[in-house]
């Protein structure tokens, strides 16, 4: 009985160190084991084993595409300081986890140091609005630098991603202000042109409407003289001479304008004589207006042909 107490923690002690010699490694992992310090072997995914006590796992490394952001404040050509966020996609590459592992203790590190300066080399080459159009020229300097750098020590640059870029908060507001003046200015250049093109075809139209009025007034009148010459000639027909004939139309035409007054009820006052002599008055005053302008064309013309001939 005593015997079998004497064994007991020898072979659970024994279990330990064989359960211990049995290791797993996950997919997209790569383990590194190391016999009594020195470097042995890599272990890549599935179930593995190691001598206890003589061989120990140093670490493991993940095969996987890992992102690194790094935040850079630099400053561009035309002195605007300017935060950039770029993001590195990495991975261990599967045939240097040797390199990866033993060359780099802190590899985050290492590629921070190579972002800043790529990006410190590039940005003050460049004014701050060709920074936001060429950030695609930024990312492929800092891989290609990065790539150059990063292979010897294991390490695969998938992509570089110039992700932001954030300037000075008042040099944001200026750029707000600048950006909303010139829409302002756009705006007012529209709203301008679209008065300039109400007024031009307001002016067409009051040009057409003048123009139709006219024309309105003209047949008006045109159709007034056919329609006195049409009562002319009825009146002499019944031995009414053409000046009796023109004196009744005036009368006649004189008391149908009072007529047509007195049917408006928003007319203004006008005062005009209502007596039959005036009619007769006002044919007398028109015939010797008419001869006098009559005249006066005769002489200016006489005048214009005499000073030609000589």
């Amino acid at each position: 009985m005593g015997f079998n107490i004497f064994l007991i923690p020898i072979i659970f002690f024994g279990l330990i160190i064989l359960i211990s010699a049995f290791f797993i490694v996950k997919q997209q992992t790569a383990v590194i084991i190391e016999r009594f310090g020195k470097f042995h072997s890599i272990r890549q995914s599935g179930l593995h084993m190691k001598i206890p006590l003589v061989d120990r796992i140093a670490g493991r490394l993940s095969l996987k595409i890992q992102q690194l952001d790094v935040i850079i404040e630099t400053k561009t050509l035309d002195d605007v300081f300017v935060r950039l966020k770029v993001s590195v996609q990495y991975k261990v590459i599967k045939d240097k986890v040797y390199d990866a592992f033993y060359k780099l203790d802190y590899p985050h590190d290492q590629i921070t140091s190579y972002v800043f300066d790529v990006v410190r080399a590039e940005v003050p080459k460049m004014k701050l609005d060709d920074v936001f159009v060429k950030k695609d020229d930024i990312a492929i300097a800092v891989k290609a630098e990065l790539n150059d750098a990063m292979q010897n020590y294991g390490y695969d640059i998938i992509k570089t991603l110039v992700t932001d870029i954030d300037p000075d908060a008042q040099v944001k507001e200026a750029m707000n202000r600048i950006n909303a003046s010139e829409r302002e200015k756009i705006a007012a250049q529209f709203e301008g042109d679209a008065a300039r093109i109400l007024i031009v075809e307001k002016a067409k139209a009051e040009a057409e409407s003048k123009r139709l009025q006219g024309q309105g007034i003209a047949d008006q009148r045109r159709e007034i003289a056919r329609g006195l010459e049409e009562s002319v000639e009825v009146l002499n027909k019944v031995g009414i001479n053409s000046q009796e004939a023109s004196a009744l139309i005036v009368v006649t035409q004189h008391y149908d304008t009072l007529q047509s007054i007195g049917q408006e009820t928003n007319s203004n006052l006008i005062l005009l004589p209502n007596s039959p002599q005036a009619g007769s008055q006002m044919l007398n005053d028109m015939v010797a207006s008419f001869t006098a302008s009559n005249q006066i064309g005769e002489a200016m013309k006489n005048a214009k042909n005499k000073k030609r001939e000589e």
